[in-house]
Parts: C-alpha cells; sequence; structure tokens
C-alpha cells in the first residue's frame, strides 16, 4: 500500500462548478413529484417529468382522474361500509347475546377505538399531499417501506377479507326469504333457491362477479351510484325507526335444524315481538350468550364484539379513495369524522329500539327479524342487499387501489408487477383481478361469523399501525411534522395503540399472535429485500430524537479506560486502491466509531460552491458496497496536511470522536485498482446492478467515474514526503494514536472483509519493541507497546479472526554487552513477568523469544563493536545505519513470514522537520516486503488489569 491511496482529489473545474450553481438556483421551491410552487419554465417541466418517470409511485393521478369531493368520495363510503350488513342482520344478534348494556359498552369500546385512530388519520392526512392508496400510503410514507409495505398488505388482506364478509351477508340475506330450507321458519316468498355449502359458495360467487364487473368500470361508476344506494338504505333505515310505531305486537315462530346439517328434523318455537315495552327492556339489559343457530357455537363477549366490530371496519374507506379525491387533505379528516358521528348515532337508537320492542329469542334466533316486524319487509329486503353490495364494492376498490400502490412502490418484486397495469382513465383493472381472485377465496369459507374475527383482528393491526405512524412523527418532532389538524397527541396515538392489541387478543389470541408474526416475517422479508424509495424513513428522524439525547449523555470527562475503544478516522485519497485497507479497519473499530475522512484540494473563495457537498452519495455508495460499517467526512483545503487538521479536530461529536488516525503507507510503488479485482465493482455484462442505481441515484458505472484511475508513472503525486510525515507529527501533537498500513493490497478478501471462516489457520505477529530506537527491554511494558497488544487483540476478536493465532515476538540478547551485568537468568525473570502481565491483561498469545545480538552489533558500533551506549539511557541513542535496518528488515521476514498481518512499534517522527525525509526512508527499509503490516504509535493508555 503506498501514499497515493492518501492524495487529494483534483479540484473541480470552475465552469462545471458555476453550471451546477446556476441549476441549484432555478430548482423549484418544491420538488415533490411533478408540482412546484416556484417553476423555472422549460427546464422545471423536463426535470418534473424526469422525476416522475424515475419515481413513478410519487406521482400523484392526473388532476381530471380527482374528481371526487368530501360528501360523495369519503362520506357515502364510509357510511356504507360501517352499515353493510350489520346494521340489518347483526343489530338484534348482538343485542340479544350481550344485552343492552354491554352492547353499549362494545359500541363504546369500537367507536373509541376507532376514535383514536381518526384522530391520528386526520393528522396525517393533513400534513401533506396525499395520493393513491388512502392508508397504505400514510403508513408507507410515515414509517418507510419496510413497516409500510408489510402493514399495507395486512390492510389489503383485511379489506380481502371485509369483501368476503359483505358477500356472504349479502348470500344470507337472500336465502332468509328465497332459499328452499324449510328450517328458515318464513311462510310464503318466492322459496326457488337451493341451500348447501357450494350453493352458498356459487351465490357468493356470482355476486362477487357482479361486483367485479361494476368494479372494472371504474370508481367513478360506484360513487355515482353509491349515493343511490345511500338514499336507499336511509329509506330502509327510516322504516325500521318508525315501524314500532305502526306495527302491533304479535308472536312470530321460528323453526331451525334440530341438529347438524340434518335439515329433514327441525326444532320450531314461538317469539314475541312486544312493541315498546318496559318489561322486554329490562329482560334484555343484562347478557345472555347462548349457542349461534348458524354456527352451532357458544357465543362470548369476544366473539360477539368480532363480529360488531366489522361494522367499525369502514373508516378508511374514505381514505382509500384519496386517489380519486380533489381535495384529499380536507376531505378525509371532515366525511370520515361526520360519517363517524352519523353511523354511532344511528347505532345507539337501534340498539334502544331492539331491545324495547322484541324478546331474546327473537333477537339471538333469527338474524333477519327486521323484515318481520317492518311496516313494509321488502324495505328492510331492499337495504341488506343494497347496503352489502355497495360494501362488498367498496372493499374491493379499496382492496385493488391499495394493492396497485403496493405494486407501483415495487416493495414485493415480480408477483405484485401486473398490478401496476391500468385502463386508459386510470382504473387499476389487474389489480382489481388479483383482488377479486383472493376474495373469492375468502367465499370458500361460507360462514359469515367464522371470519368476522379474522376481519377484526386485520383491521385493529393496521388501525395500530396508523397510531403508530402519527406516534413516531410526532415524537420524532420534526420540523415539518405540521398537520392542520391538531386534536390529537401522543397520548392518544399511544392508547389508540394499545387499546387495538389488547381488543386484538380479546377478541381472538390465535389469530392475534399468527397475524403478528406473519407482520414480522414481512418486515423481515422486506428489510432484507431493502426495496429502494425516497419517501423519507420515520426511524431516521427517531434514530437522530433519540442520538441527539444521548450524545449529550455522553460526557467525555466520564470516560475510562476500562471501556476504551477504538475510535478511526481513516485517511483515503482514492478507494480504488485502499479498499482493503478500509475493510480491514473495519475489523479494528471494536464497535467504535469509524469515520472515512478525504481532502480535496481547493480554495472555497475561488470557487462558486462547496464541490465536496455533492460527493457525499458517492462515497456514501461506497460505503454499501463494502460492506463497512463507517461514515464519511469530507472536507475542502489549499494543503492535505491542513485538511487533515481540520477532520482531526472538528469530526464526531460530543464524546464520539476519533482517538486514531489511521493512514496509507508512503512508498514509490505503484498501486493496484482494486475496483478491476472485486467482481461487486468491476460485474459482469448481464449483471443488472451495473445500470441499476441504488435507493439513492448512484449506479456502478458514476460510482466508477466518481472515483479516477489510481495513480500511475505519469500522475504526480500530491502529497510531498515532508507534507506526509507532517501529518504523522500533528496527529500525536493533538494526542491521537496514529496507525500507518503498508502491503494491504496483499490481504485475501477473507482476511480484510472477516467474512469467511473464523480466521482457523491466520497468524497476527506483534513487534511491541521500538526497532528503530531499541533499550535494554524496559520498553516491552511502555503505553506504545501495549497499544500494540491491544490492538492486535481487538483484531483478534473480530469475527473473521476469531481462531487465529496471536504471537508475540520479544527480541533478546542472549550475550550480555560488556558494560552489563545482564545474564539469560535476567531475560528469563523478564520474560516471566511479561508472561504475568499477559495474564493480568487478558491476553492468550504465544510469546516467541529472538535472539538478535548480530542486529543489534549493527546499531550504531564503535571501534569496540559494543552497545555502551545502548545500555547507558542517559546517553544519547546511537545513531541508525543502513544496515541495522536491513538486518531488522531481515529478521522480520523471517520470522512472520507466514503471518497474514503484523503489527510494527511506529517510532515517534523527529522534531525537525529537515529529518523528515531520513524517517520516512528508515520507515520505508524497516518494512519493506513484509506482506500487510500496520506500524502503530499509541498515546493513550488502553489496557486495564482492574475489574
Amino acid at each position: 500500500m503506498d501514499g497515493s491511496q492518501f492524495q487529494s482529489s483534483p479540484p473541480c473545474s470552475t465552469r462545471s462548478r458555476i453550471q451546477v450553481n446556476m441549476a441549484n438556483e432555478n430548482t423549484p421551491l418544491f420538488s415533490h413529484g411533478v408540482f412546484s410552487v416556484v417553476g423555472d419554465g422549460e427546464t422545471t417541466s423536463r426535470r418534473a417529468s424526469r422525476d416522475a418517470l424515475a419515481d413513478h409511485s410519487t406521482t400523484p393521478p392526473k388532476a381530471s382522474n380527482r374528481k371526487l369531493n368530501t360528501f360523495f368520495g369519503v362520506m357515502v363510503p364510509t357510511i356504507l361500509s360501517m352499515f353493510s350488513i350489520v346494521l340489518f342482520l347483526r343489530t338484534g344478534f348482538v343485542v340479544g347475546h350481550a344485552g343492552l348494556l354491554q352492547g353499549f359498552l362494545m359500541l363504546a369500546v369500537a367507536y373509541f377505538i376507532i376514535s383514536l385512530t381518526i384522530l391520528s388519520i386526520c393528522a396525517i392526512s393533513t400534513n401533506g399531499a396525499v395520493q393513491g392508496g388512502g392508508a397504505y400510503f400514510m403508513i408507507s410514507r410515515s414509517l418507510g417501506p419496510e413497516f409500510g409495505g408489510s402493514i399495507g398488505l395486512m390492510f389489503f388482506l383485511a379489506k380481502v377479507c371485509a369483501c368476503g364478509v359483505y358477500i356472504l351477508g349479502l348470500v344470507e340475506a337472500l336465502l332468509a326469504v328465497f332459499g328452499q330450507d324449510p328450517a328458515s321458519g318464513q311462510v310464503g316468498g318466492l322459496r326457488v333457491l337451493p341451500q348447501g355449502y357450494w350453493y352458498t359458495v356459487l351465490y357468493g360467487s356470482v355476486a362477487l362477479l357482479l361486483c367485479l364487473l361494476v368494479c372494472l368500470v371504474g370508481a367513478h361508476i360506484y360513487s355515482r351510484a353509491a349515493f343511490l344506494i345511500l338514499i336507499v338504505v336511509t329509506g330502509a333505515l327510516i322504516s325500521i325507526l318508525i315501524s314500532p310505531l305502526v306495527v302491533e305486537p304479535r308472536t312470530i315462530t321460528i323453526t331451525h335444524p334440530s341438529g347438524g346439517n340434518n335439515h329433514s328434523q327441525s326444532l320450531s318455537y314461538n317469539v314475541s315481538y312486544t312493541g315498546f315495552n318496559g318489561t322486554t327492556l329490562r329482560d334484555n339489559l343484562g347478557p345472555g350468550y347462548s349457542t349461534d343457530y348458524s354456527t352451532n357455537k357458544e357465543m362470548s363477549f369476544s366473539t360477539v364484539f368480532a363480529v360488531m366490530f366489522t361494522s367499525c371496519t369502514g373508516i378508511m374507506a374514505g381514505a382509500n379513495m384519496s386517489g380519486e379525491l380533489k381535495n384529499p387533505s380536507v376531505s378525509i379528516p371532515k366525511g370520515t369524522i361526520l360519517a363517524v358521528l352519523y353511523t354511532f348515532v344511528v347505532y345507539v337508537v337501534l340498539f334502544l329500539l331492539v331491545s324495547s320492542t322484541c324478546e331474546r329469542a327473537l333477537l339471538i334466533g333469527d338474524y333477519g327479524f327486521f323484515q318481520r316486524i317492518n311496516v313494509w319487509p321488502p324495505f328492510v329486503l331492499i337495504g341488506v342487499y343494497c347496503a352489502s353490495i355497495s360494501a362488498a364494492m367498496c372493499a374491493l376498490i379499496g382492496a385493488s387501489r391499495i394493492l396497485h400502490a403496493l405494486a407501483l412502490d415495487k416493495l414485493f418484486g415480480l408477483p405484485l408487477a401486473p398490478a401496476t397495469i391500468t385502463s386508459s382513465s386510470g382504473n387499476p383493472w389487474m389489480a382489481v383481478l388479483y383482488t377479486w381472485g383472493l376474495v373469492q377465496c375468502t367465499v370458500f369459507a361460507a360462514e359469515l361469523n367464522v371470519i368476522a374475527g379474522l376481519v377484526t383482528v386485520f383491521y385493529l393491526l393496521a388501525y395500530a399501525a396508523v397510531d403508530l405512524a402519527c406516534l413516531a412523527l410526532e415524537w420524532a418532532s420534526a420540523p415539518n411534522f405540521r398537520p392542520t389538524f391538531q386534536f390529537f397527541s401522543w397520548h392518544t396515538c399511544l392508547l389508540g395503540i394499545v387499546s387495538c392489541l389488547v381488543m386484538m387478543f380479546v377478541i381472538n389470541p390465535v389469530y392475534s399472535s399468527a397475524s403478528i408474526v406473519l407482520l414480522l416475517l414481512l418486515l423481515l422479508f422486506l428489510h432484507y429485500r431493502s426495496p429502494t424509495s425516497s419517501w423519507g424513513y420515520i426511524s431516521q428522524a427517531l434514530i437522530f430524537h433519540q442520538v441527539r439525547k444521548y450524545l449529550l449523555m455522553l460526557d467525555v470527562r466520564k470516560d475510562h479506560v476500562k471501556f476504551w475503544r477504538p475510535q478511526v478516522l481513516l485517511m483515503v485519497a482514492n478507494p480504488r486502491s485502499s479498499s482493503q485497507l478500509i475493510t480491514f479497519v473495519n475489523q479494528l473499530k471494536k464497535g467504535g466509531l469509524y469515520v472515512l475522512g478525504h481532502v480535496q484540494l481547493g480554495d472555497l473563495d475561488l470557487l462558486p460552491s462547496d464541490p465536496v457537498q455533492q460527493q457525499y452519495n458517492f462515497w456514501l455508495s461506497l460505503v454499501d458496497k463494502l460492506g463497512v460499517k463507517a461514515f464519511v467526512d469530507l472536507t475542502l483545503s489549499p494543503s492535505v496536511r491542513q485538511g487533515t487538521q481540520h477532520l482531526l479536530r472538528i469530526t464526531g461529536l460530543g464524546g464520539m470522536k476519533p482517538n486514531t488516525l489511521v493512514m496509507g503507507f508512503y512508498d514509490n510503488s505503484y498501486p493496484d485498482d482494486y475496483f478491476l479485482q472485486d467482481p461487486v465493482f468491476c460485474g459482469s455484462g448481464n449483471d443488472c446492478s451495473i445500470n441499476e442505481g441504488d435507493d439513492f441515484g448512484v449506479d456502478l458505472p458514476s460510482l466508477q467515474a466518481h472515483f479516477g484511475p489510481v495513480r500511475d508513472e505519469v500522475t504526480p503525486r500530491s502529497l510531498s514526503p515532508d507534507e506526509y510525515v507532517g501529518i504523522i507529527s500533528d496527529a500525536i501533537k493533538m494526542n491521537k494514536n496514529v496507525c500507518l498500513g503498508r502491503y494491504f493490497h496483499q490481504l485475501l478478501p477473507s482476511e480484510g472483509k472477516g467474512l469467511r471462516g473464523d480466521g482457523a489457520g491466520h497468524t497476527i505477529d506483534v513487534w511491541p519493541l521500538n526497532l528503530l530506537r531499541p533499550s535494554t527491554g524496559d520498553g516491552y511494558a511502555d503505553v506504545c507497546s501495549l497499544f500494540l497488544l491491544q490492538m492486535a487483540c481487538v483484531l483478534n476478536m473480530a469475527s473473521g479472526w476469531r481462531r487465529a493465532r496471536l504471537r508475540i515476538f520479544l527480541c533478546i540478547r542472549a550475550q550480555p554487552s560488556s558494560l552489563s551485568s545482564e545474564d539469560d537468568q535476567g531475560w528469563t525473570e523478564k520474560e516471566q513477568s511479561f508472561r504475568e502481565l499477559l495474564d493480568k491483561l487478558r491476553i492468550r498469545a504465544e510469546i516467541r523469544i529472538v535472539a538478535w545480538d548480530v542486529v543489534v552489533k549493527l546499531l550504531g558500533a564503535g571501534g569496540d563493536g559494543h552497545l555502551g551506549d545502548l545500555d547507558n539511557l542517559t546517553r544519547a541513542p546511537p545513531p541508525v545505519t543502513q544496515e541495522f535496518l536491513s538486518a531488522v528488515n531481515e529478521l522480520l521476514r523471517e520470522n512472520s513470514a507466514e503471518a497474514s498481518v503484523r503489527f510494527l512499534y511506529l517510532p515517534r517522527p523527529p522534531a525537525v522537520s529537515s529529518q523528515y525525509q531520513q524517517y520516512l526512508t528508515q520507515l520505508d527499509t524497516l518494512s519493506r516486503d513484509l506482506g500487510p503490516t500496520l506500524l502503530i504509535h499509541g498515546l493513550t493508555r488502553v489496557t486495564c488489569t482492574e475489574l
């Protein structure tokens, strides 16, 4: 590894900077999608078109497709969805089993939960432009693609199941009048439809096919018909309310099969419709849970609530039409709140009405009792059919819009790709077909009450996700979260989440657990798939919010040596020549701060804008491709030395600042181009990743073009030897540890990245003696030597080096000098004391003794050939000769030839700058041809023997 990896990038041309600056000046104020407030004529429109093509998922529908107002687009579908089958077919079921008081409790709990969710929906929908996809769009753009995609799919499944419930409710109402089964207990009528499981499936399939035909035409047909349906349903509702004032009390005969599916025997009994009666009201106040005649299962609070809650699953019907609304930010909150208030009043009145006029046996024994006590029975039949078919179409349309939005966002890849197809009018007919097929599967359940619990659980999970999205936005305290709807707080969001989760498990613990497991699996799938998005991630805002708090708590005055860890600033000029060193240093950080620093030469006074700001995405994409956990910090400076000083001072924040500077070695060799060796960067001709950009638009050709070719014989250096050594000296003056990496281009990928195996068969060699200025041996326990040992241990703890052997070499003189009383026994004692030190430091290493008498004799040898100066520490150290350095280099190569990496003691640079060149030459001779080597000078006390 040569010094070219520490060269800076050349300054960009002034002309290109001016062009960039002019482009920035013409950028629209708001560049989201294709809208802007301040435009620049043709340039803006072209840029907007390009952005729309690049991210069609963020492009709102054409203005011509947005035709619906608050009443027709939100209130009508929401009211019809919330009435659906529960209003006409399950009101008596709820009051009959639960009683009036518990029925009111269920109603209060249900509307309390949805009211909290509505507050969150209103807050999110009034915080910006809401596009197609409704609730999915809100969740995904708030929580990011992983959570948004998983919840969006769950909400889609909830809509699918709800559509199945509405279809089965319609079939149930049809068979109650036209079914041939005498168990219905009705007299007269056109009883021509045979009954049974497969007949129920057949009728449901025909009704679903009718809904499909309407939805294939488009949502505008449904919206036009929905108002007429609402008028019909309202008329039926009025007839129910006035019937007790007109219809006289009567006795009604109910007939059910006596058991199982055997319809040959039936059980008949009489029940009463009493009209308004105080005794009837008192009898219906308390609960009376019994067996449901359609499923033969014992009812309870949770099962009845699950059925009743399906009436509350329509609160997002208007939000799901967001792509067709003229002004969704206004229409969604206003229309949803008004619709919910209206339905709540209606349900309260109906609960009071039926509990005051009908015996419990009538309420429990006949789902369609409203028809029997109505002033004109066809009113109820028409209302049931219209409400059911309307709710089914609304659910089918809403689910198809969610699926279409999921497909446009490409979160689930090819399986949903056909769902992006739309008609010329913008109707996603392929998504409608997808949804129709899944709803058809739910029709095979053939029992409304069976899948009602699953629908309720899915909806509650979706509601909890909406509350979570609003809570996250509120807690993140992002300046751009400024909803115009203010009647919410984090308390309402949190209470909504807890209420939904608790009620899920009250209704059905099995379904709830399964749905949460499915949600987690989808989250993991999307997380590992890493879908592309530019929506903004709420996780980033929350992380920023919390990290700022914890950084303030990270007090540098409370640092302790026991918890020291490397925090590295690695200076890189061209990653093409230093990628191996980048990946290797990633193994040395031990959970500490890791920053890639880069200096671009230039003077900001002479440039129209800062050139380094446009380079961050390229460097961050490089970090992603190398798979290292590092930050990037770039600076502009007239010289590399000044730029490095800037980075050493300002990089990091609070207690997270670099304590170690790492640089490549400065020599005369020409570096290899790592981009031509690693398939991640060179790719193959058939690799689609070459032309596809990452999440932030940096594709492989752009990345390769940004980082220029490595230095060759015609490329001048931008860093002089004196400046390089000056950087080392500056770092030491700033109390930073310094590491110089050499020959790391020779590292194998498994050794550099630590991704294969656990390092078995590799060795890490440590030479803890200052080989340029050796003492009598006391230097083995100085701060720098212990720093070398600590860094070697850190590497040995990394995943790819865990089973590598750690070897420590102690250089001794087997024969004492003439001026020293030291003998072999004295060295044995020092070796033993060094072993004891390693035991105290919990360092498991193999100690190797190397006799270097012959080498030491070459260090400043006088006329007698002895080292009197070396043994007398009061005298100046002897001069380092070329012969000594060559001998030490030979000694290192003989003993560490098979090592994967070597740690050597880096002496301080000389105080006089005139000796910098000599110092660099000595380091070059010392470490020549050794293989991957790290020369380290440590200033920090990093080892501790205390608990």
